[in-house]
């Protein structure tokens, strides 16, 4: 008999397909405990896949840069709180709690106790399945800290242990020789040099908590500690009006509706619409700095004012756009809904483009209004974008389908061949875990894009479960094998589904929607140091950033 031996990417494979399944059960469920039984099964496939963004997880040393990128998502404090409370938007914004947002993450969170924290989920259940994952992997590494540092089963602990929890539970101010005396006693249980936990302990580091990385520590640390001795369990709890909505577009369909009566008030409805999913400086920076800022723009050709604009001393620049912006068609709608999703409704009618980069051709229609949306998070693309599609009713009961003519993407994405900076050019998207492809004509091609100094490539692209359960065994099958995968995303297919349908079967927009998909490399994953987990862009998104809008937008008006 042929001896069948599974490859680590089939392995992988199915280690991200039994997460899935299992936290679907436990949300259907509505309560777990991370170190119990259903637990358990998330920490084994989770040790079994060993995410890139995770780095030493599976090893007996703490994984320092992975936990700070989690940190960073998950709101402060969490690491105090042993019953974690996931919640639909219920009304806690009116309360005396305070919102915490966290710095890398849009989420409305909230400190019910000492011991309670309540993370509002608005965004799908691609948000839910970011937080479980960051939480089972900070489990993981609060379980290795306690087992360091206990001496016996009566909850006994080491010498260096006992002097971190003096600083942080009196909250003692230290100085620069403490600091380091307490760095020497950490690398002694987490496992690492002296260099790396200084460099943690920096990395860590907030104006308002400059201690927060001990802070981290100590907690993770405490409250595995109290699982393993008094058995005082951590809980995880999905609350029933959070079950009871979720995949049903509530926030999706308000977060519509919102823009589209934005439009009937400013008579923009029937006029020519292209929607497109960025950031909000991007665009507005494309077309209104040159105008409002033409004395620097002088100065600065091309990609160059765009790199100044944004620089973090040049606020005022900024302000002096924004204001000019708002008139000269530039309306900002803050969202209010719980999406966490930002517009810009540009109506290019009021804008003197001769003062701009851009000029009008081969169109004898009314000019073009445009929507930017800020980004959304996984599965909720689908569930915006489909909602936004739709058309819209007026009091008279009649629907007015909206004009659309084109929608563009243009996002950051992990890339398998070249490097962070670097442009892709996708030629259809693949959705992870499933038979699910998506084929498209791309308004945007390589010969579009280059001469700017970046390399571009194209080819297909994978839409991802998430981020933080890719790893390198399965992201090199995608690459080497017949799919020809150049690089990884967690939106694209979502988008394009909610375009497919409403173009090519429900009729709720033309047929020959033009599409414009074009992302710029955050990170490699394949390539060690160039992870997620190894910090951000910096200056080094800004020209792929401008060079992609500029095309887009060229290709607009």
């Amino acid at each position: 008999m042929k001896t069948t031996i599974r490859t680590r990417a089939q392995v992988s494979t199915n280690a991200i397909e039994r997460i899935y399944i299992t936290m679907r059960h436990l949300f259907i469920r509505g309560f777990y405990k991370p170190m119990g039984i259903s637990g358990q099964a998330l920490i084994n496939e989770l040790l079994i896949l060993r995410p890139e963004i995770y780095g030493s997880i599976g090893e007996e040393l703490t994984e320092l840069d992975g936990l700070l990128y989690i940190i960073d998502r998950l709101p402060e404090g969490i690491a105090e709180c042993r019953y974690i409370n996931l919640t639909a938007d219920e009304g806690l914004e009116g309360s005396h709690f305070t919102n915490i947002i966290p710095a890398k993450r849009r989420r409305n969170c909230y400190r019910i106790d000492k011991d309670q924290m309540n993370i509002e989920i608005t965004r799908g259940r691609s948000d839910i399945y970011d937080i479980l994952t960051h939480l089972t992997f900070m489990f993981i590494e609060a379980n290795k800290i306690a087992k360091k540092v206990l001496i016996n089963d009566e909850g006994k602990t080491i010498r260096e242990w006992k002097r971190l929890k003096d600083v942080v539970v009196m909250n003692k101010k230290i100085d620069k020789n403490e600091r380091e005396v307490l760095i020497a006693h950490l690398s002694t249980f987490l496992g690492r040099s002296f260099e790396e936990i200084q460099k943690a302990d920096r990395d860590f580091a907030t104006a308002r908590q400059p201690n927060r990385f001990f802070h981290v520590i100590y907690w993770m640390g405490k409250l595995a500690i109290n699982e393993l001795v008094e058995d005082k369990k951590h809980e995880i709890t999905f609350s029933p009006i959070l079950r009871e909505r979720i995949g049903h577009h509530i926030y999706g369909e308000i977060w519509a509706m919102n823009i589209k009566d934005a439009l009937f008030k400013r008579n923009l409805l029937k006029r020519p619409i292209h929607i497109i999913s960025a950031n909000m400086h991007s665009v507005m920076n494309s077309i209104y700095g040159p105008m409002f800022l033409p004395k620097e723009a002088g100065k600065n050709e091309g990609i160059a004012l765009f790199e100044l604009i944004g620089k973090a001393n040049n606020g005022e620049l900024r302000r002096i756009i924004k204001k000019g912006a708002a008139k000269k068609g530039l309306t900002f709608i803050k969202d209010t809904t719980g999406a966490n999703i930002d517009v810009q409704i540009i109506d290019t009618e009021k804008i003197d483009l001769e003062n701009t980069n851009y000029s009008i051709k081969n169109s004898g229609k009314e000019r073009p209004v445009i929507i930017v949306m800020d980004y959304a998070f996984g599965e909720q693309a689908y569930e915006t974008l489909d909602e936004l599609l739709k058309p819209y009713e007026l009091e008279s009961g009649e629907k007015q389908h909206l004009d659309v003519e084109s929608v563009s993407i243009m996002g950051k994405a992990g890339i398998l061949s070249g490097g962070k900076g670097d442009i892709m050019i996708p030629t259809s998207h693949i959705f992870e875990g499933t038979a699910d492809n998506y084929p498209f004509d791309n308004e945007l091609k390589p010969e579009d894009l280059k001469d700017n100094g970046l390399q571009v490539f194209e080819g297909s692209m994978i839409t991802v479960l998430g981020t933080s359960l890719q790893n390198r065994d399965l992201l090199e099958f995608f690459y080497n094998s017949t799919w020809k995968v150049i690089g990884l995303e967690m939106e694209g297919a979502h988008y394009q589904k909610a375009i497919q349908s409403a173009s090519k079967i429900r009729g709720n927009i033309r047929e020959d929607i033009k599409v414009r998909y074009a992302y710029y490399a955050s990170d490699n994953p394949l390539e060690t140091g160039s992870t997620l987990a190894s910090g951000g862009l910096g200056t080094t998104g800004v020209r792929p950033t401008y060079v992609i809008t500029h095309k887009i937008l060229e290709q607009i008006f």
